[in-house]
């Protein structure tokens, strides 16, 4: 088989690198080691900045988003009960849209079976060669039988524990990583929001977020520690421990109910340098990770592939290299950037095991100055909503 652009993961990633890059008049092949249904069970986050949005919009698959999507002007801030509401259209004039990721890739899959692009799922023993060089190939196993897709570039789209950035030599791989000592305990529950927008917690017994993915279905955490079983945690002992959280008001507001899924999701920072390695691009989670906190971790990886399709478009419409030599270098300025806000949302507001009651006071200062400060409600804005693409 002989395509343009190999691009190795169908999650929401590759599936809208695909898109964007069909546009351009660029022929695609994505390669999916799970089944369709399996990428769409996936679980997974629900915030977009503006930027991720126009990039939907670009990809043509924004009509849905826009109709079920809930816009949010801005977010709540609750440490020890004390709540306090930062409004982003007034501090900064943007927005950010909840809509989850499950429907964005049930959008971007949709789109590409309706142009008849290919897509292979349940393709095993993926492999990719001869990306040092001027003619890589991926190879894989699809029914019993080996076959091979000849390219002029490979994107790895395939998330942290993929393929793609495996066959990095480890000689020409950086990686830099930070593991957090606990994890977040979410449940899906089919009840309406307690809040039209989101609701982050401090409280001495950890970190709570309510969130939504719909007027009628919400979407819960509550920090627990590194090791915890969910089996630990039937429904009553979640919505109790919730409670304790967040202030009176939200806690008495709560529309409780049997969970439909209940995870726990472990928190590092990753960053994986550089992100070419000759003809093998990296973008989303196989090159770079951030804890949940600051909903960063969609919107990198719709923006990696929102630069990679730049750069490639540039490269088979105007015959420049400048932009595939450049991508690297650009978008890790973005992710660094995104990478600190996360790790500092997370630094204040979670409860560390070495804090002490100094460390308490330090984040309580944090808060109280993004409360009585419009440049740090404002920064908090910018960050939030999503720096320039």
């Amino acid at each position: 088989m002989r395509t343009q652009v190999a691009i190795i993961g169908a999650g929401p990633a590759g599936l809208l690198l695909g898109g964007l890059l069909e546009k351009e008049g660029i022929d695609t092949v994505i390669l999916e080691r799970r089944s369709q249904d399996y990428v769409l069970g996936r679980i997974r986050a629900g915030v977009l900045e503006q930027g991720s949005v126009g990039l939907l919009d670009k990809a043509g698959v924004g009509a849905r988003m826009h109709a079920e999507g809930l816009v949010h002007d801005g977010v709540e801030f609750c440490f020890d009960g004390d709540k306090h509401r930062f409004d982003f259209r007034k501090l900064i004039g943007r927005t950010v849209m909840v809509y989850g990721q499950t429907e964005v890739t049930r959008d971007l899959m949709h789109a590409r079976e309706l142009s008849g692009a290919k897509t292979i799922y349940e393709a095993d023993n993926v492999s990719l060669h001869g990306f040092d060089g001027d003619h890589p190939t991926v190879r894989y196993v699809k029914d019993g039988i080996e076959q091979e897709i000849v390219c002029d570039y490979i994107a790895g789209c395939d998330g942290y524990h993929g393929v793609s950035r495996a066959s990095v030599p480890a000689d020409a791989l950086q990686t830099f990583e930070r593991i957090y000592p606990f994890g977040w305990l979410g449940i899906l529950v089919d009840r309406p929001p307690v809040s039209d927008e989101l609701i982050y917690a401090h409280h001495a017994r950890g970190f709570a977020l309510c969130s939504m993915r719909s007027p009628t279905r919400s979407r819960y955490y509550v920090q627990v520690p590194a090791n915890e079983a969910v089996e630990a945690w039937p429904d009553d002992r979640f919505w109790d421990e919730l409670r304790r959280r967040v202030d009176p008001e939200t806690a008495g507001n709560l529309s409780t109910g049997p969970s439909i899924e209940k995870s726990i999701a472990p928190l590092r920072s990753f960053v994986a340098e550089p992100l070419r390695f000759g003809r093998l691009f990296l973008a989303g989670d196989a090159a770079h990770i951030v804890p949940p906190t600051g909903a960063k971790g969609l919107n990198l990886a719709l923006n990696d592939v929102g630069c990679l399709a730049d750069a490639l478009g540039e490269f088979y419409g105007e015959k420049s290299e400048a932009g595939v030599n450049h991508y690297s270098e650009r978008v890790l300025k973005r992710v660094w950037k995104a990478e600190r806000f996360s790790w500092w949302m997370t630094s204040i507001l979670h409860t560390f095991p070495d804090t002490d009651p100094f460390g308490r006071r330090m984040q309580r200062a944090e808060f109280d100055y993004l409360v009585g400060s419009e440049i740090g409600a404002r920064s908090l804005a910018e960050n939030y909503t999503g720096l320039p693409l």
